[in-house]
């Protein structure tokens, strides 16, 4: 797969790169009630995943993260930080993602909302068998970042 591509335009036939380039997206990790906020998606690729998406054009990856935990779930979040950044080329069926994950806490009332058909709080030993994306090993990541050798 190559990164550009050459095309002409047809009327005037002025010749010009398409790059091919990953999409940047956010997750956050939502400490709410004594767990973590999933997402039951109402799209394809279907599951539980981690409330997040998209940055828009001109927002920061900050505010995408804010933006989409209010939309998905209807908490507020205060960010905590972030946690790690994930590119596997293949970590989202649909397209090429970057996906740098924040951490934070949630507050008010857990509702679903946008394009979630559920929200739910989940704990390391209470996780859903479907796991849309590469959620399963960010979550590994940070359930073993948060337990260390305690568990």
């Amino acid at each position: 797969m190559s990164r550009k591509e050459r095309l002409s335009c047809p009327v005037c036939g002025h010749q010009f790169s398409l790059y091919r380039n990953p999409v940047p997206t956010v997750d956050i990790i939502i400490a709410y009630d004594g767990g973590i906020v999933l997402i039951e998606r109402l799209n394809p690729p279907s599951g539980w995943a981690l409330p997040g998406g998209f940055v828009d054009y001109g927002e920061s990856l900050e505010a995408a993260a804010i933006r989409e935990a209010r939309e998905e779930t209807g908490l507020e979040v205060e960010l905590g930080g972030q946690f790690h950044t994930y590119s596997s080329p293949d970590r989202d069926p649909r397209q090429h993602t970057i996906s740098t994950v924040f951490t934070g806490t949630g507050r008010g009332r857990l509702v679903a909302g946008d394009d979630a058909g559920r929200a739910a709080v989940f704990t390391a030993d209470s996780l859903p068998a479907e796991i849309a994306f590469d959620h399963r090993r960010i979550l590994a990541d940070y359930f073993g970042s948060v337990y260390g050798s305690r568990r």
